[in-house]
């Protein structure tokens, strides 16, 4: 049964609006709504001094989409935009000071911990796009996943999820009631926005949606008892890297660059991020560190050589290991078929070997015994 706009105003006849319409449905708070497939998404926009009020608005209106025949998921989103020009209602603390968790930045929820059953939360970042750093964490989890551990992975690149590609997966997640079950493939729970909404749907979400969306999939999802939780975190380092750092309890981040001095200089910033809200830097992997010519074997460093293990020393960081550049690699990924998961015992699939052992000793070794981080201003 298809789910129409219509409906879904109707039933938000019956909650009331943030701000004194006559309903929800009639609020200028209401974003424009998305109907996909049984698939409900919507945002309230109000503003920060009420963001974090309204929560209990927030489920009334999710619970009345979902009680609309038909609807499957439902995502609603508040958004608090802090207008031009204005500031917070509370003043930044001093320079150096921890904030307190209602001095968040505009919209921001309150930190909260991850679910109890995940041991470890694993940020897979880059300073950058086009380094690789998707097709690395699947095959990092999948290598994770080979030696015995329960595994899942968080597809947080809300504007360009890459792990139904990865993973070729089409299905759709169950929804149970409140909660969501995760795809199973190759052995591994995946979530990712993009099992969500149509492929050629372009996500044009501001910071306060994307957070909202991010921690719903992060705690509303029935990841069950987990040893690793691989996030594969979008580029750069905005909305959604400080939301994962405040929701979840991340044991660390691995950073993944090219050899080139450009990604070298975004793999930077990318560490001096996670430091700021004190998480560990697990360490930092060279993707496309050189090219083997598949005919004669010769090995060219197309990108130069090594830049991403002398950053690493220079940062102080563990450098974790270099994945070459290979077609097997791209070709397994575009397919659908991760290259640990179909040639766990090829050359390739070796070298992610490692790097997972590498980032589970330091792991198991305490790294990830540490509090929810708070926001420092600077």
């Amino acid at each position: 049964m298809a789910v129409s706009k219509d409906e879904v105003l109707r039933a938000l006849e019956a909650v009331p609006a943030p701000d004194g319409a006559g309903s929800l449905a009639q609020s200028k708070a209401l974003s424009e709504i998305s109907v996909t497939d049984g698939r409900v998404f919507f945002a309230i926009s109000t503003t920060p001094e009420k963001a974090q009020t309204l929560e209990t608005l927030r489920r009334s209106a999710e619970a009345a989409v979902r009680a609309i025949p038909g609807v499957g998921e439902v995502l609603v989103a508040l958004t608090a935009d802090l207008p031009q020009g204005s500031r917070p209602a509370s003043p930044p603390p001093r320079p150096h000071q921890h904030a307190h968790p209602a001095q968040q930045a505009p919209g921001m929820a309150p930190a909260q911990s991850a679910p109890v059953n995940i041991r470890h939360i694993v940020a897979v970042a880059s300073g950058k796009g086009g380094v690789g750093k998707s097709t690395t964490a699947a095959n990092l989890a999948l290598a994770l996943a080979a030696k015995g551990h329960k595994v899942g992975i968080l597809d947080a690149d809300v504007y360009g999820p890459s792990m139904p590609t990865l993973f070729g997966v089409t299905r759709k997640p169950v929804s149970k009631g409140k909660t969501i079950e995760p795809i199973e493939a190759y052995g591994i729970k995946l979530m990712s926005i993009g099992f969500l909404i149509d492929a050629d749907t372009a996500m044009v979400w501001r910071g306060p949606m994307v957070m909202s969306a991010l921690s719903q999939m992060l705690k509303d999802v029935e990841w069950g008892d987990l040893d690793v939780l691989v996030v594969d975190m979008p580029p750069g380092t905005g909305d959604a890297q400080l939301t994962m750092a405040q929701q979840a309890r991340l044991a660390g981040a691995v950073i993944v660059s090219t050899p080139q001095d450009l990604a070298l200089a975004d793999a930077r910033r990318g560490v001096a991020m996670f430091r700021k809200v004190d998480v560990p830097i697990l360490g930092v992997i060279e993707n496309m560190s050189y090219f083997c010519c598949p005919n004669c074997g010769h090995r060219t460093d197309l990108f130069g050589h090594g830049g991403a293990e002398t950053e690493a020393e220079r940062l102080g960081v563990r450098f974790l290991g270099e994945i070459p550049l290979h077609s097997d690699i791209r070709e397994r990924s575009d397919a659908g078929t991760p290259i640990v998961a179909v040639d766990p015992d090829g050359i390739y699939s070796n070298a992610y070997s490692a790097i997972a052992d590498a980032v589970w000793s330091q792991l198991e070794s305490g790294t990830s015994q540490r509090p929810v981080p708070r926001i420092v201003f600077d």
